[in-house]
Parts: structure tokens; sequence; C-alpha cells
């Protein structure tokens, strides 16, 4: 996909997510979540062609700007938005899929100071709320969905609502329709 494409998916994904959006260049100019997932973009393509110092220093400045620290080693999947995004942060070794949406206050940390995997795998679908903290390797099933303040240790399997601290998956069906005050 190319560069324009891409942009142009993300206005589209904030716009979905956003009902007080009221226009592409409004999200474009404005929204701190966006700007973060496009400064990542950058930042990852240095980290991973060995570029590592300037990426640290492009993440450090995003976060200075936004809020949002998502550091350059996480790999970010499509249509990935940040609602209202201050106090997020993405450590080194998180793997979050497409269509994933985070609240503010959101930490996809790690809970051990070993080399290699230590911060969570987050599935396709995934809505974590405002202020969830999800620790460790651990993996979230897709189109689960975290409730606000939740504590993830544990893996949980898809379709699941993980609420509580500690949190504790509960199994959603299809016809499952999710409170919004769990995620805000």
């Amino acid at each position: 996909m190319n560069p324009i494409s891409r942009v142009r998916e993300d206005l589209r994904t904030a716009r979905r997510h956003d009902p007080a959006a009221r226009s592409g260049f409004e999200i474009a100019l404005v929204y701190s979540g966006v700007h973060a997932v496009w400064a990542h973009r950058v930042n990852h393509w240095l980290w991973t062609h060995g570029v590592k110092l300037p990426a640290r220093i492009g993440s450090q400045f995003t976060r200075f700007l936004t809020g949002i620290e998502i550091h350059p080693g996480a790999t970010i999947g499509r249509r990935f938005f940040i609602d209202h995004g201050m106090g997020v942060v993405i450590g080194e070794t998180a793997e979050v899929g497409d269509d994933v949406m985070l609240y503010h206050g959101v930490t996809l940390g790690g809970k051990s100071l070993s080399h290699g995997k230590r911060h969570p795998t987050i599935g396709d679908g995934v809505t974590i709320g405002a202020g969830a903290k999800v620790l460790g390797p651990v993996s979230i099933g897709p189109r689960s969905a975290v409730g606000a303040n939740a504590v993830v240790t544990r893996d949980s399997p898809a379709d699941s609502l993980l609420v509580g601290v500690p949190a504790r998956p509960r199994r959603i069906g299809a016809d499952t329709v999710l409170n919004p005050e769990y995620f805000i």
C-alpha cells in the first residue's frame, strides 16, 4: 500500500471510530493519536533498517509532542486508532494487530528486564479501554475487549471481555452488545 493510500485509510479509520470527527482535514491537523501512528511508521522503518538512535530520538520527540510513547521496535498493524491518546505507552516487543483501538492511558508494557519477547501481542479487532494495562508477553485473542482500568497479566482467548484487577476473561458472543462505559 502506498503512503497516500495509507494516510487516507488512517483518516477513514479515525472517522469510523470517533463520532466527533468532522473532517479528514481536522483529523490530519489535530488528532494526536493519528500523528503518533504516522511518526511511529517512520521511526519503525528507521529501527528495522538499523538506524536505531535516530529512531529512538524520533519516538521520544513524538512522545513530547503527543503524550503517546510508541517504541520504534513495536509492530503495529493497519487501521490502528488511538483515541484521546495521552499517556499511551507501547513497549518495544509489543505486536498490535489490524483494526485495534486504544483509549487514553493504555499501557502495553513489560514486567521483566529479560531480553526477548516481554510485551503483549494484541490480536486483530481488539478494543482496549481507558487506563487498562496489558503486561508481559501475553496474547489477547482477536475481537476481544479489555475494559477500562483492567490489568491483564494472562493470555485470553478470542471473543472475550477482560475486566477487573487482575482481569478475568468472559466469553462474548456475536450477539453481545458491549456497553461503551466498559472502555471510558
